[in-house]
């Protein structure tokens, strides 16, 4: 049974920084596309970001620039580091991932992802 699990979410004043990780029981990243989703307050879940098994990666229009995925195959984990974090961010954080499939594109949205982690909070306060 696949499992992810989250951490390193918290408590953070705006501004400052978190990094969030996920680790996972998959044997490989290969072939395989890793995201990070989140549901604020009230509202649907929502795409943060995402990377290819291959390196490539997209984001989310609000955090580019201060969000950053990646990756250690080694060591079967994926990240979020999260800088500049505003109040708007504040949400439950979810790490997802796909079975083994080539896709032209990353996907983001949440259908395409096939496991999901129980969630991690961050709460940014002004």
């Amino acid at each position: 049974q696949v499992q992810l699990v989250e951490s390193g979410g918290g408590l953070v004043q705006a501004g400052g920084s978190l990094r969030l990780s996920c680790a996972t029981s998959l044997r490989t990243f290969s072939r395989r596309a890793l995201a990070w989703f989140r549901q604020p307050p009230g509202s649907e879940r929502e795409f943060v970001a995402a990377i290819r098994w291959s390196g490539g990666s997209t984001y989310y229009d609000s955090v580019k620039g201060r969000f950053t995925i990646s990756r250690d195959g080694a060591k079967n984990t994926m990240y979020l580091q999260m800088n500049s974090l505003k109040p708007e961010d504040t949400a439950v954080y979810y790490c997802a991932a796909t079975d083994p499939r080539w896709v032209p594109d990353i996907p983001d949205t949440p259908s395409a992802y096939d496991y999901w982690g129980q969630g991690t909070q961050v709460t940014v306060s002004s």
